[in-house]
């Protein structure tokens, strides 16, 4: 039986300012586009919210006068946000969210055709039995890429394809694919989960209950937490801990009700001794990760992202002691990642011959157990 966990970074489209060569490129536009989603959906616009509006606007050329970049969308369905007199600077035509309905929305750009097939590879390479994916574009994405990427790539299509839309309008979801042998028993989500600080996923900690062959139930939390990616550290590190705290909880109240096999697993954007993640790996926790258990076979790299080194370990199948105690075997799969500038860092799949078609930027993680 092999469980795995697999950040796919999209699988038919993605952003166009998350799908340039850095990360840091794209930064920028993307926290433009959140200031700007937050700013319209303020019941009253005040001066200084106008002008907040207006000099974001101003810095992507076209938005104004077109309603579209190259990486952000205005979409008005009713009124209009934005009024141009001739001659005149631009200005903000309404005076709070009552009066106008739309949004701001991210420009998306098709994933290249050889990076969609080479993660299918590395889907079919791993070859689980139950595989969640960390940011896949919606579940018609999921199911179409399962159906007919992954036979495509030499793989066995999964008979089971789920995944509910998070927090994050993005479009990086979490999924989970399973075999005929292990069908989905329940699907809860914790979208809503609220603490005294508001809501606490930034996409979801999606809990899927799956039915095992012995007839054994496995729970699954998934989660993909709040990156480092845009925003001040320090908030996204009080962001981070939140979650870990939730998922801790969560974890502790299915141990509470009888449930031995349970798996926290996916991309938590942070290394195992960070403050943030603290509540799931530390401060008593019983929860073990895959990549420190005796049973796992690693490459000599310590980190799931990138070129894997330290700073890169952010991806993670944490599990329960009964689970911990049933693997018979862990590993890495990281031959979709192109390592290092030139690709020469670790071996790769012959078909990436070059970083645009890279499965991912993240390794995949998988466990076997009895």
């Amino acid at each position: 039986m092999r469980l795995a966990t697999f950040n796919v970074e999209n699988m038919f489209e993605r952003p166009a300012a998350m799908n340039l060569p850095t990360w840091e490129q794209g930064e920028a536009v993307l926290q433009d586009f959140s200031n700007l989603n937050t700013l319209i959906a303020q019941p009253a616009y005040t001066a200084p919210i106008k002008a907040d509006i207006l000099a974001i606007l101003e810095r992507h050329p076209g938005l104004i006068t077109q309603g579209v970049t190259e990486f952000i969308r205005l979409r008005e369905v009713r009124g209009k946000l934005l009024r141009v007199p001739a001659g005149q600077p631009p200005e903000v035509a309404v005076n709070g969210r009552g009066e106008w309905v739309g949004w701001f929305e991210l420009v998306k750009n098709q994933i290249n055709a050889v990076a969609i097939m080479n993660t299918a590879r590395i889907v079919s390479l791993v070859d689980a039995d139950v595989l969640c994916v960390i940011e896949a574009d919606d579940r018609t994405a999921l199911k179409r890429f399962n159906e007919t990427v992954v036979p495509q790539a030499g793989g066995t299509a999964y008979r089971h394809a789920m995944l509910i839309d998070g927090n994050d309008d993005r479009g990086i979801d979490i999924g989970v694919l399973t075999r005929a042998s292990c069908p989905l028993q329940s699907i809860v989500s914790h979208v809503d989960d609220t603490d005294d600080a508001g809501v606490i996923y930034s996409r979801d900690c999606a809990e899927y209950r799956v039915a095992l062959p012995s007839g054994e139930p496995l729970v699954l939390l998934v989660n993909h937490f709040k990156s480092k990616g845009f925003g001040s550290q320090a908030s996204s590190n009080r962001k981070r801990r939140r979650q870990a705290v939730r998922t801790r909880a969560i974890y502790e109240q299915r141990k509470a009700d009888g449930i031995g096999l349970i798996a926290v697993l996916g991309d938590f954007n942070d290394t195992p001794d960070s403050n943030p993640l603290e509540p799931l790996i530390a401060n008593g926790s019983d929860l073990v990760d895959v990549m420190v258990h005796s049973r796992f076979i690693g490459d000599g790299r310590p980190g799931t992202h990138g070129n894997g080194t330290k700073s890169g370990k952010l991806d993670y199948i944490l599990m329960s002691p009964p689970l911990a105690a049933r693997v018979t075997a862990g590993g890495i799969e990281r031959r979709g990642v192109w390592g290092g500038q030139n690709g020469t860092l670790f071996a790769h799949l012959p078909e990436i011959t070059q970083a645009i078609e890279a499965a991912s930027d993240h390794a995949a993680l998988f466990i076997d157990f009895a």
